[in-house]
């Protein structure tokens, strides 16, 4: 008998005799595909202690300056949502640090039309704001308005216009470089150092750091800054994907945090022991090499799991999920439609908070290339039939 996990829901325990094909073949997959990835949650809170001792210093470094505020990470990605197709020691910890306005400063979102993106990227405006009046007024702080620039230059550091952006839009590059830099510099200070040794990788938008630890071991971790768009769940990343690379004052819409929101309500309303990610990592593991991106698989088990009853996602279910999937992806490519899940989607879990245009907006297609590209959907269809 295969060990499915450390500890195995009670229900999918059944005898051989009752389902024995089933189980057989589950107990394959998951030592040919290593379903389980037990460390996922111990290794995140370390990453997640390192940022926030990490953030902790970078407050204290810089509370009379006027870089941005830097708030709690935020774990976002598949590593964070627990499952990840990659193995384990190639799994990447991706937090999203957002990013506040200092004292005197306000940002402001604006439509990137400068560029030629896709609507869902913007610009972060930063704009000065009078700090005189206020229900506190900071003493010791000129105000960068209503202040000789005399004045400012002799008894207060400079603005976040003059550091950070580029014109008066927040730069990620800058940003970058400022936050892997501030790294460098502070690593000997946080208690992790005494059992990691750090090194920051190249990076333009981004500071990914690897951890090692004496053993040979390695951690990796990336962080993403980010901008949130008013109260609701969805950000601004400073991250470009792999298919988009915008100029650095652009800042390209994500819904990473949302969707780790989503697994996190899953988690809360399936039964013990769901096979929800474990579908998900051997779907990844199938679709290695096809032309089929990880969100997209994504998003597919995101829209199944309003659609089947969390019930219908215990253990001994895997392999009928596993073929819901499939089959839902191969419906959706020869249909060259996959809807995006944030948008217009009526089975939206309420505390997912999304702006209200959201609610209102036509579901993006994530298949429009194979809709434009009749040669690359038949390519597609004839992978997927091959798996």
């Amino acid at each position: 008998i295969c060990e499915l996990d450390n500890s195995r829901d009670s229900e999918s325990e059944e005898s051989e005799e009752e389902i024995p094909a089933e189980m057989s073949m589950i107990c394959i997959f998951s030592r040919r595909f290593q379903l389980s990835v037990p460390k996922l949650v111990s290794k995140r809170r370390v990453v997640q202690e390192l940022l926030s001792d990490l953030l902790q210093v970078s407050h204290s470094l810089f509370s009379d300056s006027f870089f941005p505020v830097l708030e709690p990470v935020i774990g976002v990605g598949s590593a964070c949502e627990g499952w990840s197709p990659h193995k384990e020691e190639d799994v990447v910890y991706c937090m999203f640090v957002p990013l506040k306005p200092p004292p005197g400063h306000a940002f402001h979102l604006e439509p990137d039309t400068v560029g030629e993106m896709p609507q869902t990227s913007m610009r972060v405006r930063v704009e000065l704001v009078c700090t005189c009046t206020g229900e506190q007024p900071d003493q010791n702080m000129l105000c960068f308005l209503h202040h000789s620039e005399e004045e400012l230059k002799r008894n207060q550091v400079t603005s976040l216009l003059h550091t950070l952006c580029t014109g008066p839009y927040l730069d990620g590059e800058k940003i970058a470089l400022w936050f892997q830099t501030f790294v460098i510099s502070a690593w000997s200070v946080v208690p992790q150092s005494r059992h990691y040794s750090m090194k920051v990788l190249p990076s333009c938008r981004s500071c990914k750091m690897k951890l090692m630890k004496a053993s040979g071991r390695s951690l990796f971790v990336e962080t993403v800054f980010s901008v949130q768009q008013g109260d609701s769940d969805i950000f601004l990343s400073s991250q470009p994907t792999e298919a988009q690379f915008p100029p650095s004052t652009t800042w390209l819409e994500s819904y990473a945090v949302a969707e780790a929101k989503f697994f996190r309500h899953v988690a809360m309303q399936a039964p013990p022991h769901s096979c929800h990610l474990k579908c998900l990592r051997l779907c990844a593991r199938l679709l290695e090499g096809s032309g089929l991106s990880i969100y997209a698989l994504k998003t597919t088990v995101m829209h199944l799991l309003t659609l089947i009853p969390l019930s219908e996602w215990q253990h001994r279910y895997l392999l009928m999920r596993v073929d819901d999937i499939m089959r839902y992806l191969r419906c959706c490519l020869e249909e060259k439609r996959l809807k995006h899940f944030f948008f217009g989607n009526e089975d939206m879990p309420e505390d997912i908070s999304l702006p209200p245009d959201f609610q209102e907006a036509q579901p993006l297609n994530l298949f429009q290339h194979l809709a434009q590209d009749p040669a690359a959907q038949t390519e597609t269809l004839k992978e997927f039939d091959e798996l």
